[in-house]
């Protein structure tokens, strides 16, 4: 059996577990072990596929025999085998959070019969996103993911999640359109949307024509990263989801977008240097961000604003251009994905205890629940790079890769992302102190004058608290299980530092990118 049958069996598992759980709709159960045993499938498929391009390079399927530029082909190398695997792992560990709440507290956020096939369908979103190798087949995964998220940003039907919705779709469809019109340009200028091809056919373009599409998909990838000054929307649109639902947007989604622009910046993009533009604004993206985050009193938008400087971390990354360079945005992508996604679970425990995620409600935690405070002081303290854990290891890979050759822009850049590694710090580290170590005000919310809670910034429209609950024990397993995968990340750095390393080395070499079109499929390009 060849490998290459698995490639699109990632994408299909979950959308006929989809249709699946819905035939099952009125029995939760059910729909829960479908869900899970689809997104299980997946990361075993994630895995063999890891070890696959390793070892053989990589895996290529032409869907229904249609070679490109007719027919979509599907591609997995070791960038998008690594991030398949671990998005399937997330999404699992957000599944079993997720079924804790709904056991314990039945169908209170939304029908049951909707969530579960609308998670997998934004599992198979993802997925298709990193198997993609055409621009047109990237963009139906977007649209997947836009279909998905709206639906389980919007569950509950507050008001405030509707309006975070309705901000939502609308800058999606903004970036859906402006993706839609690049590919059109594109398949115009160079008669194809397959990556494979326009790695060679976009070098024959007019300089002044590269630039252009270039930047169209940079603004179509950019609002979905959340870059500056395309990161607008993000903290009054996740915060108000579901705490799975959030966990999941904040862990995934803006990687998605970073994904697209690391590979159009080096296999089809190669002689358009934006560089220089996107180091800047990698920096602007930290400063803003982490600004955004010092002044929040809410915690989910807190940490939606530190994820946002983080995106400047990736881009910065992709910015560099170099073998270290690439590498080390992988392992970063990585690292985030699942402590991004842990912080938001952990967020989700502290709101069900105190009724809300506001730091004027919040304190005395850590008396309350020990282990709850353990998890967030350790997530935190990875999140703000303190040595040894994978966050020390992602930024000094960044910063290492960005003293391989230096100029003083590099260094700006550099004094910019060690100045945010230790706001963020500093940030993560008062809102533990202000939730778990400081007593909770008797008074119930009532702000000192003056204090620093004073001076902060409360959520637009924030929800109403709700009385305190107990959290479920498939709750506090799925954040211990995700805390243990974060450590993982250190005791197994070495290992997974070398794969992104030869990862790195292939994304940095357009012809290897590409040499598997040219020999299996025995295609000529056009001079």
């Amino acid at each position: 059996m060849g490998y290459e049958v698995l490639v699109p069996m990632v994408v299909m598992v979950p959308l006929l577990g989809a249709a699946l759980a819905l035939v099952f709709s009125r029995r939760l159960r059910v729909q829960a072990a479908i869900t899970g045993g689809a997104l299980l499938a997946v990361a075993i498929i994630g895995a063999v596929l890891m070890w696959q391009v390793d070892v053989n390079g990589t895996v290529v399927m032409a869907v229904g025999g249609w070679q490109a530029p007719v027919g979509i082909v599907l591609m997995v190398d070791r960038v998008s085998a690594l991030l398949l695997t671990v998005s399937a792992v997330v999404l699992f560990a957000v599944l079993v959070f997720s079924m804790g709440q709904r056991l314990a507290d039945g169908d209170e956020e939304a029908p049951v019969s909707i969530f579960y096939p609308c998670y997998l369908v934004l599992g198979a979103g993802v997925f298709d996103a990193f198997i993609a190798n055409d621009l047109f087949n990237l963009y139906v995964a977007f649209e997947i993911l836009l279909v998905a998220s709206y639906v389980l940003l919007t569950m509950g039907g507050t008001a405030a999640r509707i309006r975070a919705g309705v901000t939502y779709i609308v800058v999606s469809l903004v970036s859906s359109i402006l993706f839609l019109t690049a590919i059109a340009m594109i398949y115009g200028a160079t008669g194809t949307v397959s990556m494979a091809q326009l790695s060679s056919r976009v070098a024959d373009l007019d300089p002044g024509m590269q630039l252009i599409l270039n930047l169209t998909l940079l603004i179509a990838f950019g609002i979905k990263a959340a870059i500056f000054p395309l990161s607008f929307w993000l903290p009054d649109s996740y915060p108000t989801a579901p705490a799975p639902v959030t966990a999941v947007f904040a862990g995934l989604l803006t990687k998605v977008g970073i994904y697209a622009i690391l590979r159009s910046q080096t296999l089809i993009f190669t002689d358009s240097d934006i560089n220089t533009l996107l180091m800047w604004i990698a920096g602007i993206t930290l400063l803003v961000g982490i600004l955004g985050a010092i002044s929040q009193r809410d915690v989910k938008r807190l940490l939606s604003f530190t994820l946002i400087s983080h995106i400047g971390y990736l881009l910065f990354g992709v910015s560099l251009n170099t073998d270290l360079g690439s590498a080390a945005t992988v392992y970063y992508i990585v690292h985030h994905i699942i402590l991004q996604t842990t912080m938001f679970l952990i967020v989700g425990m502290m709101e069900r205890m105190s009724g809300t995620t506001s730091l004027d409600g919040l304190g005395g935690l850590a008396r309350k629940a020990p282990l709850l405070a353990a998890l967030a002081f350790v997530t935190a303290i990875n999140l703000g790079g303190i040595p040894p854990f994978s966050g020390f290891i992602g930024k000094i890979g960044l910063l290492s890769a960005a003293v391989e050759d230096p100029n003083p822009q590099k260094y700006i850049i550099i004094g910019v992302g060690t100045l945010v590694s230790l706001l963020t710090l500093h940030v993560l580290i008062r809102m533990w102190s202000i939730s778990f170590w400081r007593p909770k005000n008797k008074e119930n919310e009532l702000l000192v004058p003056g204090s620093i809670l004073d001076r902060l910034v409360q959520a637009p429209n924030p929800e109403i608290a709700r009385e305190s609950r107990s959290v479920p024990a498939l709750m506090t397993a799925s954040a211990v299980g995700m805390v243990a995968i974060t450590l993982l990340l250190t005791v197994f750095a070495g290992p997974l530092v070398a794969y992104s390393e030869r990862a790195g080395k292939v994304l940095q070499d357009p012809a290897a990118q590409v040499d598997w079109y040219f020999q299996q499929h025995e295609v000529k390009e056009m001079p």
